[in-house]
């Protein structure tokens, strides 16, 4: 079960990170309004991510 979690958390790290990286591509193009709103998409993700990460960690020690 532990894994299932740990990769559910890394499936949301990617996801974060790709949208990380989309708003970068919005900032170097000049478009800030869509940047802006995908930057605020990828904190929620890294959130959430982050979220996943320590509940995955705190049934991983658990299991110990």
């Amino acid at each position: 079960m532990p894994q299932d979690m740990h990769k559910k958390a890394a499936d949301q790290h990617d996801q974060a990170a790709k949208t990380h990286r989309t708003a970068a591509e919005h900032h170097a193009k000049g478009d800030h309004g869509n940047a802006q709103q995908h930057a605020a998409n990828a904190q929620a993700q890294s959130k959430t991510a982050h979220e996943h990460s320590t509940q995955a960690h705190g049934k991983s020690q658990q299991q110990k």
